[in-house]
């Protein structure tokens, strides 16, 4: 969906302050509009955009979630200059100022930027359209791209510590026409998130109504990213929505937790150090967060850990090196006090603090924390005990727990520890991971006898649930893009019907070169020409096949394999094909919703396509074409190719004039 801009200016015919005429509805039409249009903004005047009723309600929300504002301050009309106010106080950026003829004095605005346009004739002149609207259109785009540099509206220039307001917190009155869309749009993103649908919910972040539903989408996108272990495309993601919005708290949040992982599994370019770099620059903006303070003394102590923890070591080994990186345990010791001192009611903090210190004891035999032991013990047990949010119960259940590790009895261990498992709903993976967390201690023979009473606890309630069968995951992801067969009387020839069988011995090899078989996946945007051609050879190799159609199936059927001379032979394939499928074709209106006004539907599957498959990891990615090379009608080969291009540089290409 395209960026919204409202324009504020008069309407109709109005006299200037020399008595001349000026058609606004002209100037609108002839420049503003079209200049706008052609930096990919959809364009709203108030007179076309408000409705009936209390149009300020209306008019407000519009000045608040516009990605631009256009202002014409070629008149001292009140309702403009009001509507600009408004617009300074709610957002310090997103404006553009024009003036037809001459340049307005006002004080405030006296030093800013401003587009002067020539009229002729109670229009637009003629003379200089074209070179005012590409100026313009120049001013339009540099404003949008230059979104986080200098604030325009001179109330956030005077007062630097001012925030702008959260479009959800103002959220009032009657729901406009893109608000609307907004909330269909949102319960779509949420229905992919619950299912699982990464790639969808890429495609609905580039379709949101504005930029900050935009910005929103690409950070749950992200953390959808990061919760399925794709760290790198989620880092993609969440910098794309904070490029938008780079003080949103949860996004720094999440790529901080992306970059830390990366570094842990030996990514290039990435290492501990930088994900702590990232953490710092967070605490500057928000110094008071214990979640990223948190997130900072995580960072430590992951480097502590793997400075020691190193296969067939014995449990004294493990001691000793444990013990020689105390310089590393005591930063993160410092750095999840510290959190939990900012913030006494986080009691996470709090206890890997405590358990911390206490193994920190246990290797040095160094009492400097045993005045702080003893104070927190009874924090963090205040703090899990005072949780009232029904989804936190168990882990504050499963935090007292923890504690009674660290100071109580057996019977108080395996009690508590009950207690908590009994407000989990039979969560496997929260059961398994309290046991992952517990091996720490265990490693480093930390009271040995309590942690294996810890871990018997867990075990016993883990042997009462069944496993949740893993999602099946292909070890290679093909998908394919290819033209369809050209008809008889087609002028310039691309895939000609004799080249189908040599095409399909080329697509057959490059299958065999990746070693395609049963434990990968392909996918097409519907099976016709080349790409039916490409799923026969995935078939024959037992590949597992999925298929997305970017319309209806009788639509898509009409459209993409229309009946000719092969026509009824290419059906018959497709039902063939079809009837052998493990699950239903994915139709693209009915998973993501109606296309956006302006969309093209190839276009759109295209990219539903691509991002469901780097969805899988992009490292698993494999992508072939069969291309001529040239330009292609919106949506097709050319289009993918320049987008795969783009995101990961692995193309496949079979070029059909070389056949």
């Amino acid at each position: 969906m395209k960026p919204h801009a409202f324009v504020a200016m008069p309407f109709g015919m109005k006299r200037d302050n020399q008595g001349h005429e000026i058609d606004f509805n002209r100037v609108y039409d002839e420049l503003i509009k079209p200049a706008l249009e052609t930096t990919g903004l959809e364009v709203f005047r108030a007179d076309q955009e408000l409705r009936g009723g209390d149009i300020r309600t209306d008019m407000f929300q519009t000045l608040l979630l516009a990605d631009l504002v256009l202002a014409d301050l070629t008149l001292d009309n009140p309702n403009v200059w009001y509507e600009l106010g408004v617009r300074h106080a709610l957002r310090a950026r997103g404006v553009v100022l024009i003036s037809g003829g001459r340049v307005p004095t006002a004080f405030d605005l006296y030093t800013d930027r401003k587009l002067r346009y020539s009229i002729a004739h109670s229009g637009p002149d003629p003379f200089t359209l074209e070179r005012d609207k590409r100026t313009l259109a120049e001013m339009v785009q540099t404003t949008m791209e230059s979104w986080h540099d200098r604030k325009v509206s001179p109330v956030y220039q005077l007062m630097p510590n001012l925030q702008e307001p959260d479009w959800k917190s103002l959220h009032i009155g009657d729901v406009r026409e893109f608000l609307e869309q907004h909330d269909t749009w949102d319960s779509r993103i949420q229905l992919a998130r619950k299912a699982g649908r990464i790639g969808d919910v890429l495609v609905l972040a580039n379709e949101a109504p504005v930029t900050a539903f935009r910005a929103e989408a690409w950070i749950k996108a992200g953390e959808a990213l990061r919760k399925a272990e794709r760290f790198r495309f989620a880092l993609e993601q969440l910098e794309h929505g904070l490029a938008i919005d780079p003080h949103n708290l949860k996004g720094l949040r999440e790529k901080g937790v992306c970059l830390q992982r990366l570094a842990l599994a030996g990514q290039p370019r990435h290492s501990l150090d930088r994900a702590r770099a990232h953490y710092r620059k967070v605490l500057e903006v928000y110094p008071q967060d214990p979640e990223t303070r948190a997130l900072l003394g995580r960072v430590d102590k992951d480097a502590w850990i793997a400075a020691w923890r190193r296969l067939g070591k014995t449990t004294d080994e493990l001691r000793e090196e444990a013990a020689e990186e105390g310089a590393l345990l005591r930063a993160a010791i410092d750095g999840y006090a510290t959190a939990h001192r900012r913030n006494p009611a986080h009691y996470y903090s709090g206890i890997n603090a405590l358990t911390l210190m206490h193994l920190h004891r246990h290797l040095i035999d160094d009492p400097r924390y045993d005045h702080d032991m003893a104070i927190m013990a009874g924090a963090v047990r205040f703090a899990a005990e005072c949780e009232r949010e029904e989804q936190q119960i168990f882990w504050s259940k499963l935090t007292l727990g923890d504690l009674e590790v660290l100071i109580g009895t057996p019977d108080t261990i395996k009690s508590t520890y009950r207690e908590a498992i009994a407000k989990n709903d039979k969560d496997w993976f929260a059961f398994n991971s309290s046991i992952a967390q517990l091996q720490l201690p265990k490693d480093l023979s930390f009271r040995p006898d309590h942690v294996a009473v810890a871990i018997a606890t867990f075990d016993r309630a883990l042997q009462t649930l069944r496993r949740p069968k893993d999602h099946w995951q292909p070890r290679q992801v093909f998908f394919f893009s290819g033209h369809r067969i050209d008809e008889p009387d087609r002028q310039t020839k691309r895939f000609p019907a004799e080249k189908k069988e040599v095409a399909g011995k080329k697509i057959a090899e490059a299958l065999d070169q990746f070693g395609a078989g049963p434990e990968n996946l392909a996918m097409v945007q519907g099976p016709s020409g080349g790409n039916l051609v490409f799923l026969e050879a995935c078939r024959q190799r037992n590949v597992h096949l999925q298929l997305l159609l970017p319309l209806p199936e009788p639509e898509f059927i009409d459209c993409s394999i229309p009946l000719s001379a092969n026509g009824d032979q290419c059906r018959e394939r497709f039902y063939r094909l079809k009837t052998g499928l493990e699950g239903s074709p994915r139709i693209m209106p009915d998973e993501l919703g109606p296309l956006p006004k302006g969309a093209n539907p190839f276009e759109r599957c295209n990219l539903w396509l691509l991002y469901t498959a780097l969805s899988y990891g992009i490292n698993q990615v494999r992508f072939l074409c069969l291309w001529d090379g040239g330009d292609d009608e919106p949506g097709g080969t050319a289009h993918m190719y320049e987008e795969v291009k783009r995101r990961t540089g692995q193309v496949t290409w079979i070029n059909t004039t070389i056949l």
